[in-house]
C-alpha cells in the first residue's frame, strides 16, 4: 500500500517569509524617496514584483529539493542467520543425501536503509540474505517483529527480502511443502534463526543511520557467469538477441552497484547462480556471493572478525535463472564410457541418455572435489568488479524515496497484452524437466531437459497422479506446450505445495529502482522486465533519462522460474519450472508496469492487491527428531582432545584436532562461533580465525547413535602470510543430557609453531 506523505515545508515557508518581508521594505522605501525627495519614480514595477513571488517560492521549493533529494539518511547492518549445521537436509539442490554435517561460512543478512532526511517515513530496507530464496512466512514474522519495535517505520511497502540465492545453505524454512519435501518438512530452528538475524541486521542498520549520500556506476564482470541453457537462449528472436552482443550475449555480464560511501559500504548486481559449491558438499556455506562479502569486507577492514566489521558489501542476485558459475561447460563425468571427459549433449545435458553423469565444471574443477576452489574464483571476479566501479567514476544518486508493494495472485491471473489481447497464467505446476535438474545439479531417474513428451519416463505416467491431483484438460492447455508431472496449484494436502499468491515490490531511490522478483528470471526476461519498467519510468514522468533499473531476487516469495515464451517452449529445466505457465513473464510486466505511478514524488490513491496468502506455519509438518541425548565415551569428557595438532607448520598446511563433541544442534551460537583459532601475543591468548573464515571448517560426526557419542574435527588451513608464532585451536560446544539441561564446555588443542 502507498502512502502519501507532504514535503518538508519549514524552508520553503521561511524563503517567503523574507521574500515578502524584503517586499514590504522595498516598497516602504520606495514610498519614502518618493515623498522625501519628491522626485518621480514610477510604483508601476512594484506590482510586477509581487507577481514575481510564485517563481520566488518556486525557486525556493526547488533549492529545498535539490537538497534534500541528494542528501540521505543511510543505514547498514550485518548479523548471524545461521541455522542447524548438521542433521538437517540444505536447501537449494534438493536432495535428500545433502545432509548437512558441519560448517564452512556462516550465513548472513545484510540490512541496507535509505530514507529521506526530510521525511523519515519514507525510507526502504533492503535485505540481502545468504539464503537460497525469499519466502512469504518468514517475511511475513519479521515485519511482525520490526512492528512491534519501530510501529509503521518498517512495512511490507517499502522492506525487501532478497536471497543471493545459495544452494550450499540451512533448508527447512520455506512455507510450502514442495520445497521442505527434502528437509523432511519445516525446520522450525532454521526459520528461527534467519527471523532473528534479519531483524538484528536491520536493527544495527537503524541504529547506524546517518546523513550522507549515494552514487551509483557499472562495470564488467570477467569470467564470473556463463548461460546453462545456451539452446533455450537461441529461441529468443535474432533482432533481440543482437541488441546484447556486447553486454555478454547470452548472459549479462554488468554488476551494477550502489555506493553508499568509500567508508560505508555498498550494494551491488549481477547474475550468477549460488552453485559454485557442488551438491556433494555437505558443509554449510555461503557459495560465491557470500564469499565475496567477505573477501571484499576482510580487505577494507583486515583485522575485523566476519559479522563484526561496519563496511557492509552487498552482492546481490539479478536476473539470475539461466545463469552458472560453472564457466568451463558441462561435460561428461563417465569413466570407462566412450562420452568420458566430452561435452554433454547441447539440448537434453545428457551422457549415454541420462543426466546423472553431466556436470558443469567451474574454474578450478580440478582442484578439488567440492567446488571450493571455484567458489573462491567466482567470487574473486564479483569483488574485481565492484572493486573498478568503487574506485572509478560514478554517478550521483537524486531524488525522493518511494515503495509500492502487492500481492498478486497469479493462478488464474487475467490481462491485456500490449497488442490488445487477453493473456492468462495458470495454477502452478512442475514439467518433466524440471525433474532432469540442470547442469550445476542433475535429476534423477530417466528424466532429461528439453523435451515435451510426457514419455521420458513411462511409470511416472503411471504413478504421477499419486502424488498430485491428475491435471484437466484446461490446465493441461494451460501449460502447454509443457508436459505436466507434479500439478502442484491444485496440491494442498497436508498444505499448499506451491504459492499462488506472491509478492509484487519496487523500490526507488531517487533515480536507482529496484524490482523485487518473486522468483528466478532467466536473462533475456530479466531484460524484457528492466526495459519495460525503464521505459514506463520515463515515459509517465516518474524519472528522466537517468533512471536506473536492476532486477533482484527470488525476493519475497519463491515462485520458481520465469523465461520469455520463447524459452518455455523449449522445456529445458528453467521453462519446466516456469510455474504459471507461458505468459508468466508477459503477467508481471503488465503488473509491474501498471505499478509504476505509485513511485512518483506525488503518488495518488491507492494501488489495487489481491488477498495475501494465509499464513501455513500451523499446519507445517517436521519429520526431523529432535536431541535426545549426547554421551562422552567410557573415561572421556566433552571437549577432550582425541587426535592433537603437530607441533610445528608451514604456510599451506591444514592443522586438523578431534575432540569428544556433542550435537551443535544445542546451541546455533548465532553471532557467536564453535572454534577459534588463537594467537599467543604478549602473554595473551588472542582470537585470529573463526567459524566464518573460510580458511577453517567444523566437522561433526555421529560415532553412536544409541550410545550418543559424536567427535568435532576442526581444521585450519593457514593462509600465505600468516604471522610466526605460537597458536592453539579452542573448541565450544553445548551438550544435552539425557535428563537436565544443555551446558556449555570448551575443548582446547595443544599448542603448535607456525613458522614463517
Amino acid at each position: 500500500m502507498i502512502r502519501r506523505h507532504g514535503s518538508c515545508p519549514t524552508i520553503v515557508i521561511t524563503v517567503a517569509l523574507h521574500v515578502l518581508s524584503w517586499l514590504t521594505w522595498l516598497n516602504i522605501t520606495v514610498l519614502r524617496i518618493y515623498t522625501d525627495s519628491r522626485r518621480f519614480l514610477s510604483l508601476s514595477h512594484l506590482p510586477r514584483m509581487v507577481r514575481l513571488l510564485p517563481s520566488f517560492l518556486l525557486l525556493a521549493a526547488s533549492v529545498h529539493n535539490a537538497v534534500a533529494q541528494t542528501q540521505y539518511l543511510l543505514g547498514l547492518g550485518i548479523a548471524d542467520i545461521t541455522g542447524p549445521v548438521t542433521e538437517t537436509n540444505m536447501m537449494g539442490y534438493a536432495s535428500l543425501g545433502q545432509t548437512d554435517s558441519g560448517l564452512h561460512q556462516r550465513q548472513r543478512a545484510r540490512a541496507f536503509i535509505v530514507g529521506e532526511t526530510g521525511n523519515t517515513a519514507n525510507r526502504i530496507v533492503f535485505i540481502n540474505a545468504d539464503i537460497a530464496m525469499g519466502d512469504t512466512g518468514i517475511r511475513r514474522a519479521i515485519l511482525a517483529k520490526l512492528a512491534a519495535k519501530y510501529g509503521s517505520l518498517y512495512t511490507a511497502q517499502n522492506f525487501a527480502l532478497s536471497s543471493t540465492h545459495q544452494h550450499s545453505g540451512v533448508g527447512g524454512y520455506l512455507e510450502n511443502l514442495l520445497p521442505q519435501l527434502t528437509a523432511l518438512g519445516f525446520v522450525q530452528a532454521t526459520y528461527d534463526a534467519i527471523v532473528q538475524g534479519v531483524v538484528l541486521a536491520v536493527d544495527r542498520a537503524h541504529a547506524s543511520l546517518k546523513t550522507g549520500t549515494l552514487s551509483i556506476g557499472n562495470g564488467t564482470v570477467v569470467g564470473g557467469n556463463r548461460n546453462r541453457s545456451p539452446t533455450a537462449y537461441l529461441a529468443n528472436p535474432a533482432s533481440e538477441r543482437a541488441l546484447y552482443t556486447n553486454q555478454g550475449d547470452d548472459q549479462d555480464t554488468t554488476m551494477s552497484l550502489l555506493n553508499f560511501g568509500a567508508d560505508r559500504g555498498f550494494l551491488s548486481f549481477f547474475a550468477v547462480h549460488g552453485t559454485s559449491i557442488y551438491e556433494n558438499n555437505t558443509l554449510i556455506s555461503t557459495d560465491n556471493k557470500g564469499m565475496a562479502a567477505y573477501l571484499y569486507e576482510a580487505s577494507v577492514e583486515p583485522n575485523a572478525m566476519p559479522g563484526a566489521n561496519t563496511f557492509v558489501a552487498g552482492f546481490a542476485q539479478a536476473n539470475v535463472g539461466d545463469t552458472s558459475p560453472n564457466t568451463l561447460g558441462a561435460f561428461c563425468e563417465s569413466p570407462g564410457q566412450p562420452f568420458d571427459g566430452q561435452p554433454c549433449q547441447a539440448n537434453t545435458s545428457t551422457c549415454g541418455g541420462t543426466v546423472q553423469q553431466c556436470h558443469g565444471r567451474g574454474p578450478g574443477f580440478r582442484l578439488d572435489p567440492y567446488g571450493f576452489h571455484s567458489n573462491t574464483m567466482i567470487a574473486q571476479t564479483q569483488v574485481d568488479a565492484a572493486k573498478s566501479i568503487m574506485g572509478g567514476k560514478l554517478s550521483p544518486v537524486s531524488g525522493t524515496v518511494r515503495s509500492v508493494h502487492i500481492y498478486l495472485k497469479m493462478a488464474n491471473h487475467t490481462f491485456t497484452l500490449p497488442n490488445g489481447t487477453t493473456a492468462m497464467t495458470c495454477p502452478a505446476a512442475m514439467g518433466y524437466s524440471f525433474a532432469g535438474g540442470t547442469t550445476d545439479g542433475p535429476g534423477a531417474f530417466d528424466f532429461v531437459q528439453g523435451d515435451n513428451s510426457t514419455s521420458q519416463n513411462p511409470l511416472w505416467e503411471i504413478v504421477k497422479g499419486a502424488v498430485t491431483p491428475s491435471p484437466s484438460a484446461a490446465q493441461i492447455a494451460c501449460h502447454a506446450p509443457k508436459p505436466i508431472l507434479l500439478n502442484t496449484g491444485y496440491a494442498t494436502f497436508p498444505y499448499s505445495w506451491s504459492p499462488d499468491t506472491v509478492d509484487i515490490q519496487m523500490l526507488k531511490v531517487g533515480n536507482f529502482v529496484m524490482a523485487l522478483i518473486p522468483g528466478e528470471l532467466t536473462t533475456m526476461a530479466g531484460r524484457r522486465l528492466r526495459n519495460a519498467i525503464r521505459a514506463a519510468l520515463i515515459s509517465q514522468g516518474v524519472i528522466d533519462n537517468s533512471a536506473y533499473v536492476v532486477v533482484s531476487g527470488p525476493a519475497n516469495t519463491y515462485g520458481h522460474y520465469i523465461t520469455t515464451r520463447e524459452e518455455y517452449a523449449i522445456q529445458r529445466y528453467e521453462g519446466a519450472s516456469t510455474l504459471f505457465g507461458p505468459y508468466t513473464l508477459e503477467a508481471y510486466i503488465d503488473k509491474y508496469t501498471s505499478l509504476v505511478p505509485f513511485l512518483a514524488d506525488s503518488p495518488s490513491g491507492t494501488p489495487a492487491s489481491d488477498a495475501a496468502p494465509p499464513a501455513l506455519q500451523s499446519s507445517a509438518i517436521s519429520l526431523q527428531t529432535g536431541v535426545v541425548f549426547d554421551a562422552a565415551p567410557i573415561g572421556k569428557s566433552f571437549g577432550n582432545v582425541l587426535v592433537d595438532a603437530a607441533k610445528t607448520y608451514t604456510a599451506g598446511q591444514t592443522v586438523s584436532v578431534q575432540f569428544v563433541g556433542a550435537t551443535p544442534r544445542n546451541n546455533l551460537r548465532l553471532e557467536g562461533t564453535f572454534l577459534s583459532v588463537q594467537q599467543l601475543a604478549s602473554g595473551a591468548w588472542k582470537a585470529v580465525r573463526s567459524d566464518s573464515h573460510p580458511s577453517t571448517t567444523y566437522q561433526w560426526v555421529r560415532v553412536n547413535t544409541i550410545l550418543g557419542t559424536s567427535t568435532v574435527t576442526l581444521n585450519w588451513t593457514i593462509e600465505a602470510g600468516t604471522p610466526a608464532g605460537t597458536y592453539r585451536i579452542q573448541y565450544f560446544g553445548d551438550s544435552k543430557p539425557l535428563i537436565g539441561s544443555i551446558s556449555a564446555f570448551t575443548g582446547t588443542s595443544g599448542n603448535f609453531t607456525v613458522s614463517a
